[in-house]
């Protein structure tokens, strides 16, 4: 199991910037390798990635070098470890709303004495050629990332006892999703629900912990900087938009 820099420069205190896959194309992510991001979130909640493509795509970004996170469709188990053994490095889990989701999400990306994940000579281990299982579980265990939407008003009631969870690595706020929970869908820049998601960033940093949160495009990512944030993602859709815009904007008169 090759080692996880995102984690480190993450208990280093240095930022970390990921880009959003939501649809299979290894090449992006390649493509996100070679260009500089420290990650790539494979997104199989939203996006239309099956798991032959998921496990593609991680094969595609061991051969640049950026590390593979995948964000889960469900806080289950089952697919966690699947995933896992395709060789992501961590797993971003949607709608947490309780410290009881939060300990399942962790006890299924981490092994005994850890967590309850299955052991297997799989993909992430080597197959089982080339070191022990043991120390293969000693690394998994240091290695795999864990991250946890902090995306409904319930996560944010919880947010205190889920910041307690020491095996957490990030929790990820979702803008998107607490604007609809405030009941204006969509209005993410609304002064009620920035008041929230700055409130939540300030909690999980006086905690000491590390947060993250999805940027639209370069400015909100520098407000994001500003605000403490660690772990920032903008999408691979959003980057291509907004590069087509600019040529555009650039070439076309009239």
């Amino acid at each position: 199991m090759r080692p996880n820099p995102v984690k480190a420069k993450l208990r280093a205190g240095e930022v970390v910037f990921g880009c959003f896959a939501n649809f299979p194309a290894p090449t992006i992510v390649e493509m996100c390798g070679l260009l500089g991001f420290d990650f790539v979130l494979i997104d199989c909640e939203h996006g239309s990635i099956a798991f032959p493509q998921a496990v593609h795509m991680i094969r595609a970004a061991d051969s640049v070098g950026i590390v593979p996170f995948v964000r889960t469709p469900l806080n289950e188990p089952q697919w966690t470890m699947r995933y896992l053994d395709a060789g992501a490095l961590g797993i971003q889990f949607p709608q947490i709303r309780t410290p009881e989701d939060a300990q399942r999400a962790v006890h299924s990306v981490k092994y005994h004495p850890l967590g309850r994940r299955g052991l297997a000579a799989a993909r992430a281990a080597n197959f089982g050629l080339t070191q022990p299982l043991a120390e293969y579980v000693a690394a998994a265990n240091r290695e795999t990332l864990v991250s946890l939407h902090i995306e409904t008003l319930e996560a944010v009631e919880n947010l205190p006892q889920l910041l307690d969870l020491e095996e957490v690595d990030v929790f990820f706020v979702g803008p998107t999703d607490l604007s609809h929970a405030l009941g204006m869908p969509g209005q993410v820049q609304h002064e009620q629900v920035q008041a929230l998601i700055q409130r939540v960033f300030r909690e999980i940093r006086a905690a000491g912990r590390v947060a993250g949160s999805i940027a639209i495009d370069a400015e909100q990512a520098k407000r994001l900087l500003e605000a403490g944030v660690q772990y920032i993602v903008p999408g691979a859709t959003r980057l291509f938009a907004q590069a087509v815009r600019d040529f555009f904007a650039a070439v076309r008169r009239g």
